[in-house]
């Protein structure tokens, strides 16, 4: 049986610290380790974790190690951890190897799209996550019961959760991440070799110059692992840019004046329509949808969500009395609303919406 309110952080930098700080200030009471002894007991003087170690009823296990010890963790957590109900996650920003690597239920892989220039504990954050997209990548053999509840826990620290599948996850962060991360990067050492020249290069850096490499200043020890993890998605994105921009170099070389103002304003519109709408309750339509009580029915759901751009703000399952089917109860954009029921009901599940 597991304790409600007991999580543990495996992990006490930026992340790791951020989510035990928002947990604790959600009424958890958190536990948390790290290879430095010295971190452990700078989190505990600073009540960042209540201890190092969890008991055996810990509910929730959040591995926020750097990428590539992900699945030794893991595995060494899922064995000493047996009951059933306990949730084991990451936050890792590569999914395909490690969700193929852990072949057990318990486990679903994460990952907060949030961040900071900042470094460590000494960065961490209670409010990181407010608003931000964490997603999830279940797998048919994900429990229902346990995708929900660690929907709700994220939920309870502010995040909006979205599911996909771990390969599509790799392959659309790798644009939304990891490659701005190689271009951020790019862009200030251009500059800073560029102001060894010119000393005042860098005094002219205005905001957009700022925005751009805001990400540059982040810890670059975590992005080795990242990026090797995800090679072959970061690579493509890479040679698809590449393309981009030669063909931007061949229209300013040749003043191709339509061109160019036809790719800055193709940009201006998807960065005015990238989301980030704040619902209130009144805004929300409520959802109940017929499942099969097995794995695999509602990631199907929240798959499907995710790929209409569809945010679920809430969801529970209730289960039926034969224990055959349940019926999940999804909280989602009232705007959104029929468009999302009729995908479901192409997919032959039953939905009816609350009045």
């Amino acid at each position: 049986m597991t304790s409600a309110r007991h999580a543990h952080v495996v992990g006490l930098g930026l992340i790791g610290a951020s989510v035990a700080m928002s947990l604790r200030d959600a009424g958890w009471r958190v536990s948390g380790t790290d290879v430095d002894p010295e971190v452990v007991q700078r989190a505990q003087l600073t009540e960042v974790i209540s201890g190092d170690a969890p008991n055996e009823h810990v509910a929730l296990i959040v591995i926020a190690t750097p990428a590539g010890a992900v699945v030794d963790v893991a595995r060494e957590y899922l064995a000493r951890f047996t009951d059933p109900a306990v949730i084991i996650t990451d936050v890792a920003g590569v999914k395909g190897v490690i969700v193929q690597s852990v072949a057990d239920p318990r486990f679903l892989g994460g990952h907060p799209m949030a961040g900071s220039e900042q470094r460590g504990l000494a960065g961490a954050r209670a409010d990181l996550f407010q608003g931000c997209t964490w997603v999830l990548t279940p797998t048919p053999a994900t429990p229902a019961d346990g995708y929900t509840r660690l929907h709700g826990h994220l939920r309870e620290i502010g995040a909006n959760v979205v599911a996909v599948s771990s390969a599509d996850h790799d392959r659309l962060v790798a644009l939304a991440s990891h490659v701005p991360h190689l271009l951020a990067g790019a862009l200030m050492n251009q500059a800073a070799d560029a102001a060894r020249e010119d000393a005042v290069l860098l005094q002219l850096a205005a905001g957009g110059f700022r925005d751009m490499t805001r990400i540059a200043a982040g810890d670059p020890a975590i992005w080795p692992d990242i990026l090797f993890e995800n090679h072959d998605a970061v690579s493509t994105a890479l040679m698809a840019l590449e393309e981009r921009l030669r063909v931007l170099r061949a229209a300013l070389d040749s003043r191709d004046r339509e061109s160019l103002e036809a790719s800055l304003a193709r940009a201006a519109l998807a960065r005015r329509q990238l989301p980030g709408r704040a619902l209130s309750s009144e805004n929300m339509a409520y959802l109940r949808v017929l499942i099969a009580d097995r794995p695999g029915s509602l990631a199907r759901v929240t798959m499907t969500a995710s790929e209409m751009l569809v945010n679920i703000y809430d969801i529970e399952i209730a289960h039926s009395v034969e224990g055959t089917r349940g019926t999940l109860l999804l909280a989602v954009d009232a705007l959104q609303a029929t468009r999302f029921m009729s995908a479901l009901q192409d997919q032959d599940f039953d939905v009816v919406r609350e009045q």
